[in-house]
């Protein structure tokens, strides 16, 4: 079997960027104690889907093979820049290019110089890969794709790998419930926008530790609509489509909020 690990991290640069406060310092130990399970995992890529890299054409895969700049992140710059490198797997994402067709869906590859890398992706990787050891396998999110065609990307990576003899570990980039404070507070106090957002964040939490197939798919659905969640849920669409269309239970890792909208760190048995 191909995948090795698989992982639900935010996207959200705050926990990165000032791990000191105590809402987010929660997340960003979550996210560091996943990314050390990560790499005790062994995996030779990690296939990452973020809900920020945004894509409406086709379907794009990153092609540059390597990467080293500053990132500032268009809402929370006031926190900081997000200096970054990333090395790419380009012979699994160019795979990827391919293997697509077989699916019907269009894909193409982009590889060029300072292509603006988004900030989930550098979070996850900052907090689950340092040092960038692993390397990357990017796809991006068309924002025209469904949950079920997410899950047909991330069930034809995972077979993919499998065929060129790679381990890899699944990695979704996004958050739970989509509804932030649209005014100041003070971060220290940081929570869950509504108690409507906070309840299904917890509903879905539950099915993910409890596992399923289908039934997570149109409970996912139920779940995007009444949580806004970021991006309809199509990060998990990602892994659940690459662990072949059944989740074995999953780990909380952590629960909280970034700026009002729903974060967590979740684990899931391959």
């Amino acid at each position: 079997m191909s995948v090795v690990s698989a992982f639900i991290v935010p996207g959200s640069p705050l926990p990165y960027l000032k791990p000191e406060n105590p809402p987010w310092s929660v997340i960003a130990q979550a996210c560091r104690a996943a990314g050390r399970n990560l790499a005790a995992s062994r995996p030779d890529t990690i296939l990452v889907y973020s809900t920020q890299w945004m894509a409406v054409l086709d379907e794009l895969w990153q092609l540059r093979r390597s990467f080293n700049d500053v990132h500032v992140d268009e809402n929370w710059y006031e926190y900081g820049d997000l200096p970054y490198e990333l090395t790419c797997d380009v012979e699994l994402a160019a795979a990827c290019v391919e293997g697509s067709k077989g699916i019907g869906i269009t894909s193409k590859g982009v590889d060029y110089d300072k292509f603006p890398i988004d900030t989930g992706t550098i979070v996850a990787n900052g907090f689950l890969n340092p040092g960038s050891r692993i390397p990357l396998t990017i796809g991006a999110n068309n924002l025209y794709h469904s949950f079920e065609d997410t899950m047909r990307l991330g069930e034809m990576a995972a077979k993919t790998a499998d065929r060129m003899g790679r381990r890899v570990a699944v990695v979704g980039v996004g958050g739970l419930s989509g509804s932030i404070f649209r005014h100041e507070i003070d971060i220290a106090t940081d929570g869950i926008a509504t108690a409507n957002d906070d309840e299904w964040n917890r509903k879905m939490l539950a099915r993910l530790e409890r596992g399923g197939g289908n039934d997570l798919v149109e409970f996912s659905k139920d779940y995007a609509k009444n949580a806004k969640a970021d991006m309809g849920f199509k990060h998990f669409a990602w892994i659940l489509g690459a662990l072949g269309g059944r989740i074995n239970g999953g780990r909380i890792h952590a629960y909280g909020a970034t700026y009002g909208s729903g974060a967590a760190v979740v684990e899931f048995r391959p």
